[in-house]
């Protein structure tokens, strides 16, 4: 009875817990009404048969029985046709058909058994009439079949049947769990007293419970315990199992074959035992006679066993019950196959009518709700309930069922790091991170594993400098590091330089477009501080509007334009005779069917350092489950010194304890910008974004909104009702400040800023708890805990310190106070009197000093503990008990547990971290300033463009300037050239050059000369565009493919990675061409260059050198065939294109010099001629011409110059309107700011005065207390000493004290506790991650065209082929 009610019991508590401290949801009475009819009769159905027919039934029948309970959910698989395939309704027919054979076969087998010697051999069967045998058996089938109901919610889910009434009782669950519960434990306890007290003719009396032996219950207790434990743990390691991939053989298997092996087990156990049996003499002598059965005398002699003691009673009772089947038979055993044939009959029966377990692919970390269709399992028959209970179908996402071979559903995540003033290396590290996840992905067009696209935008504030004299705005030193780097972290993952680079001006500064090895998108995105408003919030908002906004929009709204100006056929598509621009990019085409709830942005910080696992650890927390709306990763600080190994242990704390109890118990407050993931659609709710734009106008929106950010953002997610999650085993690395000043000033931003968050959420603890079904009452009174301790930090400090006065020197209680208190005192008035930097520095010397202290006051316990004979005081239970917690949770933490040894540097910087920057963080709580990484540059010089030496020469007389440009270092090297070989300086002087130096006008500035120039270059290239199309149709290939220059980066990556054959197309004319003539080709539209994009098209134009590209034309051959089984290929085409290239570039040009668009447009024509007679001289018997245009494309790609380009008219418009509404520089008049300073001040000595009450109060009491003296108001705890014996002086303990002791060391226990839980899912869903590393496959080689499945999908849905793409009306139906 006990193991039928405590699962119900459990569930109830658990149920009513959540509608409590929760959410609760009013029932339909309607539907809870059915559904507690239905729970009522299958508790019924369970009573009866475990309570009433399986005590008086053998063990093996009881085995069989219950695989009959599958036959209405047989039934329903039948009527509702829920077979993939038609062919499958054989499987629930069969087991149909198993049922009921295994029914007849058991009353079969009871016949048998009445009609032969078997019911005679007992005396506990003498006393039932031969009816009543009849009756168990026909009370089993009965209770199979209600007990059959339990599981009717699964095959109507998977069907469209009652939809309705699933959905809404899926609302109010909960609810439905404490009704349900409550009945199924009342029906089992009235089934319990009603048959033993009432009914049975043994009934039971109460006295047998009191009057049994200690043996007795030992054993009731250990069998139901043992039960309780077995069935939880099978449940438990059930979901595990399909939670890390392991469904076949991990769940399906070993819980298909319990029955089985139970039976199995049962019976060698009996066989054992009758085999070791020796029969007495008079039973001997019967055997001699008639009797062919050898288990006879063992149970015939049975009775007499049970008084010798050396059989276990266990034993005892199963051989008693084997003895009650036909195996007891004296004379046939055939009957037993009875018994044996309804086992497989049933067993079979379960085994058809779950065939569908087998098949089921489940995702990584799958919610528990998708697997399982009720919470509850049955403790009775928990391996054949968990079966049943399995789902048919998983569903996937709210508008989508997913079958047995479903995906998951694609996601597009966009990476969105923030820049301020990072170093090289910092820079170094975000880009190889991205680079890393680029490699992990691989090329967009093929599909990967987990399901994802991406793209990388970097935004870098402060980019630009002006110059002094000029006044003209070049990119300052950051931008020109982060620019080296994306080039060497291009060369380390290539050896090559980048291959397409576009640079585009935009009204809020300008933009670097690349496409990353694999074909993912990276952009860099250069703020002006002039024209945007610099710092990360606004970063943020622009990345937010721009990604989620007007991309999104536009994605799935394509801009209608008309027919008269089509830029380019190949992006336009025609419907219902109107014409619309297709997105240019893989990911904008993807996310066009991609929901806002599947869209991600993956908030960075520029010095993060990532791979790409903790990445997609932290996509599977937002694709599982609906409501988490951020998750962030597990943070280490890198570093070197003392202050990092500080920041070391206290992340470490943070994450081990504090962010897992928030994650376990409700929601964690803050995910960290530096690493965090968030899904589109939280964003985008109601007062999340839109608030996220308000400009702080008064003193506490200054602390709250611009201080600490990230937290205020997630703050505005869990009042809108998500959840904030953490991933223990997504790994991010970032810088921490290595320095005291820059660690104070960075603390003095984020203290205040959380607390202000944190009391913002309690004021609206009630909303929030109403909205949001992660956050409770208890876990609100539990951050009202947290903030209280924090608040009393200071004075606990200080009454520590004191302690340590007490310990170390020996002064009396009242005096340590007093002089603990001095120096926070004192250290208060040099905050509010001095400037920052001395506070600083002050509270450096202060904290040297403390750590001192701290370090004696460690030994001095220690010491204390050995003097005093025992460690049970209450310093020395703190520090054990304390330390031996922080050692098991970092054993429990082993690929970071070595963070321990910085524990003794976290505990002697307690008072600095905890007292003298809580006091810097108040006092200057008015400045609002970012504090850390300021510019360490110098003023803004005269930008050197094109300068190659500059140097100064000092000599005694007269000081020399001499400066090297470019185009004098290009004069100097033809001068050589034309001495070394006059043959080739004379043929390179007869073609049309435009002069290399520019000292003939020194009047003008290089920007404009060349500008000039690229002028000039246009207006010959103008007249000979239309002569060079037509020589080049007519001299190339039928075969090769068509390219065109691209005026943005989207068509440009559209021509490259394209793979689709165009060659047996056929390009007729139709209406269109009316209007488009192809043979004419346009004139290139001239960009207006600001200064700044020259300087930066000059860095990449480097990879057009004479050196440069011989490198980069074979990596570039070797990339582009890599995973092509064309080795021998590769390598031939390396070594002609490299003789190629030197053959038309030897003595022409110089190593350093730059190839002319005209040279670039010859080497071009001769490389793409030599790689067509290579591939056909190869005679390659497949895929030649797929081969051939990969060449060519990896030729064209090596020899394209950065483009300057410019925006859309669509997307300046929303810059434009965006800067004006949001993000316009703020310029405050001198009046408001001073306004806003005295607020400031104002709010720090509000704060400051609150925060020196409630910790004065804090310590006079203590200070009371101990003048006052122990005798009068102290509580005495019993000392004992090592060997156990009590102490003749108790201890006395102040009552304060002890109960802050208490209190913190609660908090530690219930923060440890959720730390097991949470270690425990981790290691799950790295378990589950592990077996699903990595897997993608490439697309078929033979898959001549990518269709793109056109949004707002209808019943005939259109699919666009490449033919579409070119011919523009052609459609094919799916």
């Amino acid at each position: 009875m006990c193991v039928l009610v405590t699962p119900n019991l459990l569930m109830f508590l658990k149920a009513l817990w959540k509608c409590v401290f929760k959410s609760y949801v009013a029932p339909n009475p309607r539907t809870l009404g059915i559904v507690c009819g239905i729970e009522a009769l299958v508790a019924l159905g369970t009573a009866m048969l475990v309570l009433i027919v399986m005590p008086n039934l053998d063990i093996l029948t009881n085995l069989c029985i219950p695989g009959g309970i599958c036959i209405f959910s047989a039934v329903l698989q039948i009527a509702f046709r829920l077979q993939t395939r038609r062919w499958m309704i054989l499987y629930p027919i069969c087991s149909l058909i198993l049922v009921v054979s295994g029914y007849f076969l058991l009353g079969i087998d009871y016949y048998v058994r009445e009609k032969t010697y078997i019911k005679h051999f007992s005396d506990r069967l003498e006393n039932v009439d031969d009816y009543m045998t009849y009756v168990y058996v026909g009370i089993a089938i009965f209770a199979s079949l209600l007990v059959s109901l339990n599981w009717w919610e699964n095959p109507f889910q998977a069907s469209t049947n009652i939809q309705e009434m699933l959905s809404e009782l899926d609302t109010f669950r909960d609810t439905a769990y404490v009704f349900t519960s409550f009945i199924r434990i009342v029906v089992t306890l009235a089934v319990y007293f009603l048959y033993f007290f009432v009914i049975a003719n043994n009934q039971f009396e109460w006295d047998a419970y009191t009057k049994a032996s200690q043996a007795t219950q030992e054993i009731a207790l250990g069998l139901f315990f043992l039960q309780a434990f077995c069935s939880a743990a099978c449940h438990w390691f059930g979901v595990v199992a399909c939670k890390i991939h392991a469904m076949k053989f991990g769940f399906a298997l070993p819980v298909s074959l319990i029955g089985p092996a139970t039976l199995i087990l049962g019976m060698i156990l009996f066989v054992t035992q009758s085999a070791q049996f020796n029969p007495s003499p008079e039973i001997a002598a019967i055997i001699k006679g008639n009797i062919t059965n050898d288990f006879w005398p063992f149970c015939y002699e049975l009775k007499s066993l049970s008084d010798v003691n050396t059989t276990p009673v266990v034993m005892l009772e199963i051989s008693y019950s084997i003895c009650k089947t036909s195996l007891n038979n004296p004379y046939e055993m055939w009957p037993f196959s009875m018994l044996a044939l309804e086992g497989v009959c049933m067993w079979l029966a379960l085994v058809s009518c779950t065939y569908y377990i087998w098949k089921i692919k489940v995702q990584r970390i799958e919610r528990t709700s998708l697997l399982f269709v009720r919470r509850l399992y049955e403790s009775a028959f928990i391996d054949i309930s968990m079966l049943l209970n399995t789902k048919m179908k998983v569903i996937r996402t709210a508008n989508r069922e997913s079958n047995n071979d479903a995906e998951l559903e694609n996601c597009v995540i966009y990476l969105c790091a923030t820049m301020w003033h990072e170093t090289y290396d910092e820079m170094l590290k975000i880009l190889t991170s991205m680079f890393r996840l680029d490699r992990y992905r691989g090329d967009p067009k093929e599909e990967h594993k987990d399901c994802f696209d991406f793209e990388c935008h970097i935004y870098v504030d402060d980019a630009f400098m002006i110059e002094k004299d000029s006044g003209t705005k070049f990119v300052n030193t950051y931008v020109e590091d982060l620019i080296h780097v994306v080039m060497e972290v291009y060369r380390v993952f290539t050896n090559k330089e980048p291959d397409e680079v576009s640079i585009i001006e935009t009204p809020y500064g300008g933009r670097l477009v690349f496409v990353m090895p694999e074909g993912n998108m990276l952009y860099v995105h250069l703020k002006d501080k002039q024209l945007i408003r610099n710092k990360k919030r606004w970063s943020q908002i622009m990345y937010l509007y721009y990604l989620l906004g007007w991309k999104g929009y536009n994605v799935k709204n394509p801009q209608k334009i008309t027919r008269q100006n089509n830029p380019c056929r190949a992006s336009l598509v025609s419907l219902d005779s109107e014409t619309y621009l297709l997105p240019g990019l893989d990911n904008d085409s993807k996310r066009r069917h991609i929901s806002d709830d599947n869209t991600y942005i993956m908030a960075l910080d520029g010095d993060t350092d990532f791979h790409p696992k903790a990445l997609i650890l932290l996509v599977d927390r937002l694709r599982m489950y609906d409501n988490v709306g951020a998750a962030c990763g597990r943070i280490h600080p890198t570093g070197m010194g003392p202050m990092v190994w500080y920041q070391k242990f206290e992340y470490a704390v943070g994450h081990w304890l504090q962010k897992t109890a928030e994650h376990v118990f409700g929601s964690v407050l803050c995910s960290p910008g530096c690493f965090s993931l968030f899904r589109g659609s939280a964003l985008m709710d109601d007062n999340v974004l839109k608030r996220y734009t308000t400009k702080a106008t008064r003193a506490s929106e200054y602390v709250q909104y611009d201080q600490g950010e990230d937290r205020w953002l997630c703050t505005l997610l869990l009042q809108q009702g998500w959840r904030v999650e953490y991933n223990a085993a997504s790994d991010a690395y970032t810088n921490s400040p290595q320095e005291f000043k820059e660690f104070y000033n960075q603390r003095r931003r984020w203290g205040p800023s959380t607390l202000a968050n944190t009391l913002d959420l309690l004021h609206s603890g009630k909303e929030t708890v109403k909205r949001n079904t992660s956050i409770s009452m208890l876990y609100i009174l539990y951050q009202i805990f947290t903030v209280a301790s924090s608040i009393l930090g200071p004075a606990s400090v200080t009454l520590m310190i004191a302690g340590a006065f007490q310990f170390v020197f020996g002064v009396s209680g009242t005096l340590s106070i007093i002089i603990a208190v001095i120096p926070p005192v004192f250290y208060m008035l040099i905050c509010f009197l001095a400037k920052p930097n001395l506070q600083i520095t002050i509270a450096a010397i202060l904290s040297v000093i403390y750590a001192f202290l701290m370090t004696a006051s460690f030994f001095a316990i220690i010491g204390d503990m050995v003097i005093q004979g025992t460690f049970i005081t209450p310093t020395g239970l703190f520090l054990v008990s304390g330390a031996i917690l922080y050692m098991v949770t970092a054993v429990l933490h082993p690929q970071e547990c070595t963070l321990i040894i910085y524990g003794l540097m976290y505990f002697i910087c307690i008072p600095s971290g905890y007292l003298l920057l809580t006091i810097y963080s108040l006092v200057n709580m008015h400045i609002v300033s970012w504090g850390t990484r300021e510019s360490t540059k110098g003023k803004e010089q005269k930008k050197q463009v094109g300068v190659v030496c500059n140097r100064d020469c000092r000599m005694c007389c007269w000081d020399v300037k001499i400066q090297v440009t470019q185009e004098t270092e290009n004069l100097l090297l033809q001068q050589m050239q034309q001495a070394v070989n006059p043959t080739a300086a004379a043929a390179a002087k007869a073609e049309p050059e435009e002069p290399a130096t520019l000292s003939a006008a020194p009047e003008h500035s290089s920007v404009e000369i060349s500008r000039h120039v690229q002028e000039k270059n246009m207006e010959n290239k103008k007249d000979q565009s239309k002569e060079n199309l037509n020589k080049d149709n007519k001299e190339r290939d039928s075969e090769s493919e068509r390219s065109s220059s691209s005026s943005s980066s989207e068509k440009k990556m559209d021509t490259f990675n394209d793979d689709t054959d165009y060659e047996d197309t056929d390009y007729d004319d139709d209406d269109d061409d009316e209007d488009y003539d192809y043979n004419t080709v346009e004139p290139k539209e001239v960009v207006p260059e600001s200064a700044w994009v020259e300087p930066v098209k000059r860095e990449f134009l480097k990879k057009l050198t004479y050196a440069n590209l011989k490198r980069n034309l074979q990596e570039q051959i070797r990339y582009t065939l890599r995973n092509k089984n064309q080795e021998d290929l590769c390598e031939e085409l390396v070594l002609i294109l490299t003789d190629t290239l030197n053959d038309e570039l030897k003595d022409k040009v110089g190593p350093e010099d730059v190839l002319t668009e005209t040279q670039l447009e010859e080497l071009q024509y001769a490389l793409n001629e030599a790689a067509r007679r290579i591939v056909k001289t190869n005679r390659i018997e497949t895929g030649s011409q797929r081969v051939e245009r990969r060449v060519k494309r990896g030729i064209e790609r090596t020899l394209v110059a950065p483009q300057v380009e410019k925006l859309s008219e669509d997307e300046q418009d929303f810059w434009e309107k965006l800067l004006e509404r949001y993000l316009k520089p703020i310029q405050d008049d001198k009046a408001h700011l001073e306004e806003v300073t005295r607020e400031l001040k104002s709010l720090r000595n509000k704060a400051v005065f609150l925060y020196f009450i409630i910790n004065v109060l804090w310590v006079v009491a203590t200070f009371f207390l101990q003048a006052i003296g122990g005798d009068v108001l102290s509580i005495e705890i019993p000392k004992y000493y090592p060997n156990k014996t009590l102490a003749p002086e108790p201890l006395r303990v102040e009552p304060l004290s002890l109960m802050f002791l208490l209190s913190f060391a609660v908090l530690l226990v219930v923060q440890f506790l959720a730390m097991l839980y949470h270690r425990v899912y981790t290691l799950i869903h790295v378990v589950s991650y592990r077996s699903s590393e990595k897997n993608y496959k490439e697309k078929d080689e033979e898959d001549e065209e990518d269709a793109l499945i056109l949004g707002n999908i209808i019943p005939s849905s259109l699919v666009i082929t490449g033919d579409d793409l070119l011919n523009g009306d052609s459609f094919i139906p799916s």
